[in-house]
């Protein structure tokens, strides 16, 4: 790949893993710990991540269980998920916390595949813009005279093969969630 090209490239792929990680976090009726991600809890005054506070596993298709390394980060933890976007209402027992993911309705899943493909046209509007951006750059080059007319052209031909690869990559991502989270 030309090394005009190569930041490009880089941009493209962060956004691609931005979408990833995005679609992690999206519920599809069995439990993710990845749901859990983005939750910080309070550990003595310091925002940590709740993987770093106990260990979180899947003993269940649809239940998440969190067992504390302290017993009293317990209420902490349930504050942190009542307070985050997950939408589950934690029970403990005093030893560890239990999510129960409900049964998704139709309803809700399609509303799921609905968000599921604005994160996936974000993206590509992101990828669009990456392009733009190197096309931009590619004509700055062709007036300071150190490239050719046909060189700037062969660039913004490769960039936008690059860029028809990653919006395909997107639409890929977007069909593999859609159908993990319409399947019952």
């Amino acid at each position: 790949m030309n090394d005009k090209l190569t930041a490009y490239n880089e941009k493209m792929d962060k956004t691609l893993e931005h979408l990833s990680g995005d679609y992690m976090s999206i519920r599809a009726g069995r439990a993710n710990p990845h749901v859990l991600d983005k939750i910080k809890v309070d550990y003595y005054g310091t925002p940590t991540p709740l993987q770093s506070v106990g260990n979180i596993t899947v003993p269940e298709p649809r239940m998440i269980q969190i067992a504390p390394w302290e017993k009293t980060m317990i209420k902490e933890i349930e504050k942190a998920i009542m307070a985050s976007d997950v939408g589950i209402t934690p029970n403990n027992d005093g030893a560890v916390i239990r999510l129960v993911f409900p049964e998704l309705t139709e309803e809700r899943r399609k509303d799921l595949v609905k968000d599921v493909k604005k994160k996936a046209e974000e993206a590509k509007v992101a990828v669009r813009n990456i392009r733009r951006d190197g096309n931009d750059a590619f004509k700055k080059l062709s007036k300071s005279d150190d490239i050719s007319e046909d060189e700037i052209k062969d660039l913004e031909d490769e960039l936008q093969k690059l860029t028809d690869k990653f919006i395909t990559r997107i639409d890929k991502l977007c069909e593999e969630k859609s159908t993990e989270i319409m399947t019952v």
